[in-house]
């Protein structure tokens, strides 16, 4: 009974991360170091950390929007040019950001892959 009762939460766990890589697969794009570069020129970069990371360090050309200033900050965001995304790594912040952007009605969304911890282009140091 414990057994049948274990494979079955394991495989809850694995159907919830599929579900969760569907749902991130269609609302952005993930991309490597140089398609991210090429795009920077035409998108809006937004470093979704908080202000004191961003200060730290950031992409150079970025914007902070914190994730949980989002939602108040979505009027200073175009929808007819791609917006980029960023955080550490990718995790959660930059995961229900692309979400909540898609739905509202931003058609092209771009994620950093790995986010700023693997970024090799330019940086601003503080």
């Amino acid at each position: 009974m414990v057994t049948w009762i274990l494979w079955a939460l394991i495989l809850a766990m694995v159907a919830w991360m599929g579900y969760n890589y569907l749902r991130i697969r269609r609302a952005a794009k993930i991309v490597d170091n140089t398609e991210f570069e090429a795009l920077i020129r035409k998108g809006q970069l937004i470093d979704l950390r908080d202000p004191a990371e961003f200060h730290r360090k950031h992409i150079l050309g970025a914007r902070n929007i914190p994730s949980n200033q989002l939602k108040s900050s979505l009027a200073a965001l175009r929808k007819d040019k791609p917006v980029l995304l960023y955080e550490n790594q990718r995790g959660q912040r930059v995961t229900n950001a692309a979400l909540y952007l898609k739905k509202q009605g931003f058609s092209e969304i771009y994620i950093l892959s790995y986010g700023l911890d693997s970024w090799k282009g330019k940086v601003k140091n503080s």
